[in-house]
């Protein structure tokens, strides 16, 4: 953990702010923000470890933070929340096994599968839109 002066806390808060909004920002546009903002700037502009940076996105999902870009997107007729609920309960399953062979891995290897899989997800995005 980081030792800091009362200023560069300030300082530390204030940007953790930015990076949580300009998150939710890219959640409500796009549907994404954790994976893709929250944990490459955790690792390269806070210091954290791969697996802190995936564990802390992870928690701060934990409350409703989307709820109110849901709540406009449903409102707008673009929400089947049969299809999401039984994302969700997969979602759940899902992401404890996840977990549970993420934390064993090396750093080095967890960062390599993060970058390769934004990497193919984007490549797949990019080349198949229509």
């Amino acid at each position: 953990m980081f030792v800091y002066t009362h200023k560069e806390l300030i300082m530390h808060l204030i940007f953790l702010a930015i990076l949580g909004a300009a998150a939710g920002v890219f959640s409500g546009l796009f549907g994404l923000g954790g994976a893709v903002i929250i944990i490459p700037a955790l690792v390269f502009i806070f210091g954290f470890k791969q697996q802190s940076a995936q564990g802390t996105s992870l928690a701060m999902l934990l409350p409703p933070i989307d709820l109110l870009a849901v709540w406009r997107y449903w409102k707008s007729g673009f929400v089947d929340l049969k299809v999401a609920a039984i994302l969700a309960a997969a979602f759940f399953v899902g992401a404890a096994l996840g977990a549970h062979f993420a934390v064993g891995l090396n750093e080095g290897l967890m960062g390599r599968l993060f970058g390769g899989a934004l990497i193919l997800i984007g490549a797949v995005m990019i080349f198949t839109a229509k």
